[in-house]
């Protein structure tokens, strides 16, 4: 492992280095250590992807069903915006199908607090687990009727 300490002061270097050293195939000088730690890391921010565009898309959902006075063009290209962009997601990152339940439950809660400050609406109002299936919510043609 180098000591340069270079991963700590100036990262895109020591990011190039090592990617240098493992072209070269030279494993005996590489960062074994902190290049494990990035690609952990980067395994969690696809994750975190997920679990984001899923909240954007169950909050725009709810506030469609919940609020159907409200609905507008805004809300009507956020969904479909982040229809295509779970698409192209789960295309770059199929594994992360395999976790498709638990990413539901992590973006519902955070959706349902998100949807409840910007329709005023108290929390409850929101049914306790998603109301949708992952196929709902990523058919073009599904749009919550009103639940008022």
């Amino acid at each position: 492992m180098p000591k340069s300490g270079l991963y700590e002061r100036d990262f895109y270097a020591w990011a190039n280095e090592q990617a240098a050293l493992l072209r070269a195939g030279n494993l005996s000088q590489a960062d074994i250590e902190h290049i494990a730690a990035e690609i952990d890391s980067m395994g969690r921010t696809e994750k975190r992807e997920l679990i984001s565009r899923l909240t954007v898309l169950l909050m725009h959902l709810l506030k469609w069903q919940f609020q159907p006075a409200q609905r507008g063009k805004s809300w009507r290209l956020t969904i479909r915006e982040q229809r295509q962009d779970l698409v192209d997601h789960l295309a770059d990152n199929p594994s992360l199908k395999a976790i498709l339940t638990e990413a539901i439950v992590a973006a519902y809660r955070k959706a349902v607090l998100e949807a409840a400050r910007e329709t005023d609406l108290d929390e409850e109002t929101f049914p306790p687990a998603c109301p949708y299936s992952f196929e709902q919510m990523m058919d073009d043609a599904f749009w919550p009727a009103a639940d008022v």
